[in-house]
């Protein structure tokens, strides 16, 4: 049996990465192909059990390694119990955010250095990566529109940090796409989602 493919969306808050991975699912499904819509952190209960820790604006909050070490065991369990069995069947799976987040959120922009973040994935995860990385790019103003009209002023715990750290958050996408561009497909996301998905749709094609 062929081997799926996987590909992940990445970006910052307000990209529309989730539109974007929902509306590639839908049309690889049109076109014959069976695919696997998933999220990081979240796919499986146990990962899911732990998205809700990470982000619920109750209580202390985490450290950046606690907060790492809770990111790579919710993907560890995802990896196993989804993603990997997915591919294994021939299916095509298409994760909103996966590893590049926490080398940009606890790495970049939260002080970890990257390789631990990386050996975290490889202790966990085996060190899996996705065939495409897709980053959707927005403007710093674009995103503040989006997340107003989604959350009201009430983002989660990491969604509503300072405008710095997620300025660095942005700065560390741009460098890891700029290290792997065979990995990476940069797209820019400040128009409408019809006009993102076109650049998306192009970006797999290049794959397939």
């Amino acid at each position: 049996m062929t081997l799926g493919k996987f590909i992940a969306f990445e970006g910052g808050e307000g990209a529309g990465k989730s539109t974007q991975a929902r509306l590639l699912v839908d049309t690889l499904r049109e076109r014959g192909v069976e695919a696997v819509l998933t999220r990081e952190p979240g796919g499986t209960p146990g990962a899911e059990a732990i998205r809700a820790l990470l982000l619920a604006n109750e209580g202390e909050g985490w450290y950046p390694r606690a907060e790492a070490l809770l990111f790579a065991a919710a993907r560890s369990d995802h990896v196993e119990r989804l993603i990997r069995p997915a591919i294994a069947d021939g299916r095509w799976v298409v994760c909103d955010r996966f590893v590049d987040s926490s080398r940009a959120y606890q790495a970049g922009a939260g002080g970890l250095p990257d390789a631990d973040v990386r050996a975290l994935h490889e202790i966990g995860s085996g060190g899996l990566l996705p065939d495409l990385t897709i980053l959707v790019t927005v403007s710093a103003e674009v995103a503040s529109q989006r997340l107003t009209r989604r959350d009201g002023g009430a983002s989660d715990r990491i969604g509503g940090r300072p405008s710095d750290y997620h300025a660095a958050v942005a700065h560390a996408f741009r460098q890891l796409a700029s290290a792997e561009p065979r990995r990476f497909a940069i797209v820019a996301g400040d128009g409408t989602p019809e006009q993102t998905q076109a650049l998306v749709l192009a970006a797999v094609e290049a794959l397939s």
